[in-house]
C-alpha cells in the first residue's frame, strides 16, 4: 500500500494489485475529511469475484468489446467472454485489474507503477507494458497512464474508482449529488449495452450539460431495461488536450469534484448493478446506485466499430491519457 498525502489535508491510498485507487481522503466545507471513494478492507476482497472493479486501473480494453473477438490486420482475435458473449474491461485474471503491479518510483505524493501484459494474454495481441502514475498536490489527484506494445493491439484505459462525495457508504449515496458533463452529444446502446454505432445529441435526462441531480435522472432512467439509471458514454466537447470533462457537487458536505481529462468520451455509471448490501470498508454497507463512476475513456467497442475512432496501439508508439480529480469546498 502506498499513502500520498499533499499536507493540506488531502490523502490518497494506492495499491499495486490493479494499480487501484483505493481511498481518498478530501476535506469538507468546514475542514472535515471523509474518504470519497469506495472499496474493500483486503486485497482479497478486491480480488474476489463480487468487486465490480472498484478504483482499478481498467483494461487492455476498457467497456465492452462486442463477441468477445476482433479482427485487426486481417486476422482474428478471440477475447474472454467474462460478460457473455462480450468481452467487459478486460477480461479475466489477465485483466489489468487484477496483476500485481511493480512499483518503480514513490515518495510523500506520488507513486509509478508498471506491469506487463503477455502476447495472448485475455486473447490480446502483442506484449504490452503499462505504467500507471498517481500524483497529489495542489488540490487534485492526477492518474497518467502511458503504455507501448511490441505488437499492434488495442488499448482503452480508464480508472473504475466509484465515487460519494459525502463520504464512501453514507446513506444516501450520490442520489443527492448535481453533475455537470461537458458534452453535447453521446453513444446510445442496444442489447447488451453495447454501442449502436450511433452518434445522438443529449436529452432529457441525458442533457448535463447545465447540471443536474443525480436521482432526479436516475429515477427518469430506472425504468429502462438496458441501463435502468445512469450507464452512458458521452463525447466530450474539444479534444487535443487535457480540459474539464465533468463537475461533480454534495451540496450537504460542500465538496466539488472537477474532472480533467484528455480522452475524448466519458462514461457516466450511477452503480446500477452494485450489489445490495456488498460489505465496504470500515463497516460500509454498499448497494446500488449509491456512488457514480466518471470513466475517461476511448470510445467503446471501438475495435469493430469502424465508424467510431481506433483504439490501435502499434509498435513504435506511445499511448498516454490523464486523467486529473481536482477538489475543493465551499
Amino acid at each position: 500500500m502506498f499513502d500520498l498525502d499533499d499536507g493540506r489535508g488531502m490523502r490518497a491510498r494506492v495499491t499495486d494489485l490493479g494499480a487501484a485507487l483505493v481511498g481518498l481522503d478530501v476535506p469538507d466545507a468546514s475542514g472535515r475529511t471523509a474518504d470519497v471513494v469506495l472499496g474493500f478492507d483486503s486485497a482479497e476482497e478486491y480480488a474476489g469475484e463480487a468487486n465490480p472493479h472498484m478504483g482499478a486501473t481498467v483494461g487492455r480494453v476498457a467497456n465492452r468489446v462486442s463477441g468477445a473477438a476482433f479482427e485487426l490486420d486481417g486476422a482474428e482475435h478471440r477475447l474472454t467472454a467474462n460478460e457473455p458473449p462480450n468481452h467487459l474491461h478486460g477480461g479475466g485474471a489477465g485483466r489489468l485489474g487484477l496483476l500485481v503491479w511493480r512499483a518503480v518510483a514513490a515518495d510523500a505524493g506520488s507513486v509509478v507503477l508498471e506491469c506487463e501484459s503477455p502476447a495472448g494474454s485475455e486473447g490480446y495481441p502483442g506484449r504490452l507494458r503499462v505504467r500507471a502514475a498517481y500524483r497529489l498536490g495542489g488540490g487534485a489527484l492526477e492518474v497518467s497512464y502511458r503504455a507501448e506494445s511490441d505488437a499492434a493491439t488495442p488499448v482503452n484505459l480508464t480508472n473504475h474508482a466509484y465515487f460519494d462525495l459525502a463520504g464512501a457508504g453514507e446513506e444516501g449515496g450520490v442520489l443527492g449529488h448535481r453533475l455537470r458533463v461537458e458534452a453535447d452529444r453521446y453513444t446510445p446502446v442496444g442489447e447488451g449495452m453495447l454501442p449502436t454505432g450511433r452518434v445522438e445529441p443529449v436529452e432529457g435526462p441525458l442533457d448535463l450539460r447545465a447540471g443536474r441531480r443525480i436521482g432526479d435522472g436516475v429515477a427518469e432512467l430506472a425504468a429502462d431495461p438496458v441501463v435502468a439509471g445512469y450507464d452512458h458514454n458521452f463525447v466530450l466537447r474539444g479534444g487535443g488536450g487535457v480540459r474539464t470533462a465533468a463537475v461533480l457537487s454534495d451540496p450537504a458536505s460542500g465538496r466539488v469534484m472537477e474532472l480533467e481529462t484528455d480522452q475524448p468520451c466519458l462514461q457516466v455509471y450511477s452503480g446500477n448493478r452494485v450489489p445490495r448490501g456488498l460489505a465496504g470498508k470500515g463497516g460500509r454497507v454498499y448497494g446500488p446506485r449509491g456512488s457514480v463512476c466518471l470513466e475517461p475513456q476511448g470510445y467503446p467497442d471501438a475495435p469493430n466499430r469502424p465508424e467510431f475512432p481506433g483504439a490501435v496501439l502499434r509498435p513504435g508508439e506511445v499511448y498516454e491519457r490523464t486523467i486529473r480529480y481536482r477538489f475543493r469546498a465551499g
